[in-house]
């Protein structure tokens, strides 16, 4: 994977099965493997070690970052992008001023204090005993640090190449039959911030963020679309019967990637990472343990995406031949 953004068409994923159940099963199959791979991989281990790296900054950092560079990503000092990163700032690129904390130590006269009467220590002739001890004062300072964007050199692995890119053929026939069989409205709006789409179980309706490439918004719109089948709190009488957090999102991305690649997308790199980052402390648990229902939500998905897609071609010929009757 490199920061270089991949413009190309997607290549279709070839399978070895012939009927529509084993090849269902071959593509959870390699879900699964793809997980695992990618979960004990040196890749994986550098994505999270990179991500460690950056810092949580103050809300006030955050505004000042906001106010000096708006479309800023990620940001850290000089230093730190060369020594850590293997990466340099280009040259002419002015600094992001933010404020960081720069205490100083200094040496105080201080009366001594009996640790069990928490009253001060007396010396023979009845004066308080005054000892020397060493204060941290916190101070800041001003301090320049650089985003992502203002640095070249290597590779941050999963920092700027994390959307799908790439268009989806008969993109518009799938946008069609997927708000076709969604169970709840689709919408397509401007949401703020790295989130590609959402289900809202109150609203009833699913958004997905407008502008996305057309592989990423077929994937994520499939994605929600699984969670509103699967995940929604009035399926559940028994609140404590609902799946936790991580397993909803390893169902609805597999369900996701299963679909896509049904119809020869492959989102691999997307969704073994993405599944991989909800498993990582546990070894995939939520993945092997719902191989079954996504292997079965991903069937009736993909059996009815299929039928509006004829139903749609159906309709479009009727049209043609009422076009052809008319003109004669």
């Amino acid at each position: 994977m490199t920061n270089e953004t991949n413009n190309s068409s997607v290549s279709p994923i070839e399978l070895a099965s012939e009927t529509a159940a084993d090849k269902l099963r071959e593509i959870t199959d390699k879900l699964e493997r793809g997980v695992e791979e990618y979960f004990h991989s040196e890749k994986y281990k550098e994505l999270l070690r990179v991500l460690s790296e950056f810092h949580s900054y103050s809300v006030n950092n955050l505004m000042l970052i906001a106010m000096q560079k708006p479309d800023a990503s990620y940001v850290a000092g000089y230093t730190t992008w060369k020594n850590k990163f293997g990466r340099n700032v280009k040259k002419g690129e002015r600094g992001i001023k933010i404020i960081a904390p720069a205490p100083i130590k200094r040496t105080v006269d201080a009366v001594e204090i009996d640790p069990v009467t928490n009253g001060p220590v007396l010396d023979e002739d009845g004066n308080e005993k005054v000892t020397v001890i060493e204060r941290v004062i916190p101070m800041f300072k001003v301090v320049s640090v650089f985003d992502l964007s203002q640095t070249e050199g290597k590779d941050i692995p999963s920092l700027t190449d994390t959307k799908l890119v790439g268009d989806v053929k008969h993109y518009d026939a799938f946008a069609d039959a997927l708000r076709n069989v969604s169970p709840v409205p689709i919408s397509y709006e401007d949401i703020h911030g790295e989130v590609c789409g959402y289900y809202s179980p109150g609203e009833k309706r699913i958004a997905i963020k407008d502008g996305m490439s057309e592989i990423q918004t077929f994937k994520t719109t499939i994605h929600e679309i699984a969670h509103a089948i699967l995940h929604d709190p009035d399926s559940y009488p028994d609140k404590k019967d609902m799946p936790d957090n991580n397993t909803r999102e390893v169902q609805a991305e597999s369900v996701a990637y299963t679909v896509c690649c049904h119809y020869g997308i492959d989102t691999s790199d997307y969704s073994f990472r993405y599944v991989a980052g909800w498993s990582r402390d546990r070894k995939a648990p939520e993945l092997k343990a719902s191989l079954e229902t996504i292997r079965s939500v991903s069937a009736k998905l993909m059996e009815d995406i299929d039928k509006s897609l004829e139903l749609s071609k159906t309709n479009e010929l009727s049209e043609k031949k009422k076009e052809v009757r008319y003109e004669r």
